[in-house]
């Protein structure tokens, strides 16, 4: 591929204004400089050429990513149907959505988007009267790219403390509010990362972050987290440290208060698995934080309490978790007795109403079952078909909670569940333009590599040929026990109504099977994901779903890793891929903002030998080849992104513009004042998905026209 200097772009954009309507115009991407750098790993040295493009405060990476932005913009204002396809997105996006309800004090509160607002609004109601507007995050700032991240009550809902993030930084600001007058307090918290906010009677509230990085906020490394202890009406340096720091080092640390306002529980890990309990008796003055369980082998949480007693959901000698009680005055593991016993699907546990809602997936879907306190079967929740629900949680004194379900032919609905009979009942139904009978939706399993059944489901248009024609969308994520469950979309509505078919893997990594499915992914298994997801490939083009040539993969964070890897290690598979906001460096991932916390799921290039081979082997910035002809390829990252760092999509992009062999675009589309995800604004993810179905389509050779895929070649 032709590379240019900065100084080209104006040649290059007047070129590809010649070659408007061909998607083989040559590229001139701009200049990314080869440095020397080498790191020498067990014996072995490893070039780093664009180690540079990690400093996101230099002017050279500023300047890269500016002109990196004027070639992929120049390259999508060519596809004469993009702006058809945003506006048949913003068309059926703009519907009335809202959340379920919940109670505080007095009031009902709940969100609500009247469609194209960037930001969901709270409002609150008071019985008999009318809602109105609580808190309009669209008022924070005037490009809508600051958003609410969490709001916590007191427990008689008189103050309120909520968090804002601004540009989908991980570092928010904690705002506290009276809510009978709307009045703010003056001491608000600011550089707050990875918190919740737990109150304390009326008095304040516990919450955890890090120092402030002294150099870059946004790729430092954040390794010792902190619960703090803030008092209602006092400066943030007054806060009083509660745990962690240097006197017990951990790099996650929340609480909670349990509902009677009696305990504070502590949860503490060094890495997203495994994680320690404590408890501190808040009526007793100065009382010890105790320890309930140590070590980081297992994950535990408490779920509820009454009357000093302790529901905690654990995997300890149960893979699928299970739900023990435990006395609070010695809630040590040798006393806790089964409620809820492990099954063979995994379980997770909500509580409503001094009742008990376990929540079990079963192959993807799911199922909710509700038990008493001492795990007595009371009702098996009707749900209207197989899908995802969300839900079933409220206060001790509550007899009715709210949940939610979608599937991919099923718009999220939100009903309202009675405790005592188990009826429920439509709340808030969807109003968005889509007929479901109009499409299907099967799950199927197909064979990996090694004899591993996998779970795959495939929705699209009723009445598809299985010619090998069909545009089809892949997507997968496979790590940190995360389940992909079913879940409705405009964004792939657009995409199916036009002819395509979009299909999730639950490829290892993930949660689908619970503890022994996620290991399986992990580590020195991790090759495992990849080759599910090749697997799932395979089988669409030999199923004649499609064929290479209409084949797109999809994936962002750990899936951009799944992207990153699998279109690294199969460049033949695949037409057109997005890795979104990936994990692409695998041997330095560990080295940014709390990427060492991924260690679990990944090892670390430095524990030894035998691990740093491996993820060399599979690293996607580590294993693009010059001279091999890669897919169409748009990575996608944000530049305030301080979760995944987007160096990582930076050093990838600028390695495959280097070793591009063919005409195949390799583009990256930086979003600027956005992050990893969380709290993006409505016009800006309208925007990219629209990119996404466009560049898909026109590097297929296929046409967007609302309807049908239509081939260019044949149509002439």
């Amino acid at each position: 591929m032709q590379k240019s200097t900065v100084a080209g772009v104006i040649f290059l954009l007047s070129s590809m204004s010649v070659n408007a309507q061909t998607k083989k115009a040559p590229i001139r991407y701009p200049e990314s400089k080869r440095n020397s750098q080498t790191d020498v790993y067990f014996g072995k040295t490893v070039e780093d050429p664009y180690r540079w493009l990690e400093d996101d405060r230099s002017d050279d990476t500023k300047k890269w990513v500016e002109y990196q932005n004027i070639v992929t913009n120049a390259f999508l204002a060519k596809i004469p149907f993009r702006k058809d396809i945003k506006a048949r997105l913003k068309e059926l996006w703009n519907y009335e959505k809202f959340t379920a309800p919940f109670k505080e004090g007095d009031f009902t509160y709940y969100y609500r988007n009247n469609g194209l607002q960037n930001q969901y609004v709270l409002y609150r109601q008071e019985e008999g009267e009318k809602a109105h507007v609580f808190l309009d995050p669209n008022r924070f700032s005037p490009d809508g790219t600051s958003s609410l991240q969490g709001i916590e009550f007191t427990k008689d809902g008189s103050f309120a403390a909520y968090q804002v993030s601004d540009g989908g930084s991980d570092w928010r600001r904690v705002f506290i509010l009276e809510t009978k007058n709307m009045k703010l307090l003056d001491d608000t918290l600011l550089d707050v990362k990875f918190s919740g906010l737990a109150w304390y009677k009326n008095e304040g509230f516990y919450y955890s972050s890090y120092d402030k990085p002294k150099g870059s906020e946004l790729s430092e490394m954040t390794q010792i987290h902190k619960l703090y202890y803030h008092k209602k009406g006092t400066p943030q340096s007054d806060d009083k440290l509660i745990f962690g720091g240097e006197q017990t080092p951990r790099r996650y640390v929340g609480a909670s208060v349990t509902e009677d306002q009696k305990y504070l529980i502590i949860t503490a890990a060094n890495a997203t698995y495994g994680n320690e309990l404590y408890i501190k008796d808040l009526t007793v003055p100065n009382s010890p934080i105790k320890p309930i369980i140590t070590g980081f082998e297992n994950e535990h949480n408490v779920v509820y309490e009454e009357n000093d007693i302790l529901w905690i959901e654990t995997n300890l000698g149960a893979p699928n978790r299970r739900l023990v009680m435990a006395d609070a005055s010695n809630p040590q593991t040798d006393s806790w007795r089964d409620v809820i016993p492990e099954t063979k699907f995994p379980l997770n546990v909500s509580t409503c109403g001094k009742k008990l809602f376990a929540h079990y997936l079963k192959d993807a879907v799911a199922e909710v079952v509700q038990y008493n306190l001492e795990g007595k079967l009371e009702n098996t929740v009707q749900l209207p078909g197989l899908g995802t629900v969300s839900g079933f949680s409220g206060k001790q004194d509550e007899n009715e909670t709210y949940y939610t379900f979608t599937s991919y032919l099923y718009p999220p609905t939100i009903f309202k569940y009675t405790l005592g009979d188990h009826k429920s009942e439509e709340y808030k139904k969807s109003n968005v333009n889509f007929n479901p009978a109009e499409y299907e939706s099967k799950q199927i399993f197909y064979t990996s590599k090694d004899g591993t059944k996998v779970p795959m489901i495939i929705t699209n248009k009723k009445g598809l040929k299985l010619d090998g024609k069909n545009p089809t969308m892949l997507y997968g994520y496979g790590g940190f026990n995360i389940s992909m469950t079913p879940s409705f979309s405009v964004s792939n509505l657009v995409f199916m109504e036009a002819g395509g078919i979009y299909c999730v893997a639950n490829i290892r990594g993930g949660g689908e099977y619970g503890d022994n499915w996620h290991v399986a992914g992990t580590k020195m298994q991790k090759q495992n994901v990849f080759n599910d997801f090749i697997a799932a490939a395979e089988y669409l083009i030999k199923e004649n779903y499609t064929s290479k040539e209409y084949l797109a993969i999809s994936g962002g964070s750990n899936g951009g890793l799944l992207v990153g890897a699998c279109m690294t290690q199969r460049p033949d598979l695949f037409k057109v891929c997005f890795p979104a906001v990936g994990v692409l460096d695998m041997l330095r991932y560990n080295k940014f903002t709390a990427g060492a916390g991924w260690a679990f799921d990944y090892g670390t290039a430095q524990d030894n030998k035998e691990m740093f081979d491996y993820l060399y082997k599979y690293s996607p910035v580590h294993n693009v080849k010059e001279g091999t002809c890669y897919p169409a390829t748009m990575v996608i990252t944000g530049d305030h992104d301080d979760r995944v760092v987007p160096a990582h999509s930076f050093k990838f992009a600028a390695a495959l513009q280097n070793a591009q062999k063919c005409d195949n675009p390799t583009l990256i589309r930086i979003e600027t004042n956005a992050g990893h995800g969380a709290g993006k604004p409505t016009d800006m993810l309208i925007a990219e998905q629209a990119d996404k179905w466009a560049f898909m389509f026109y590097n297929m050779g296929l046409e967007y026209n609302g309807s049908v895929p239509v081939n260019k070649e044949e149509k002439k």
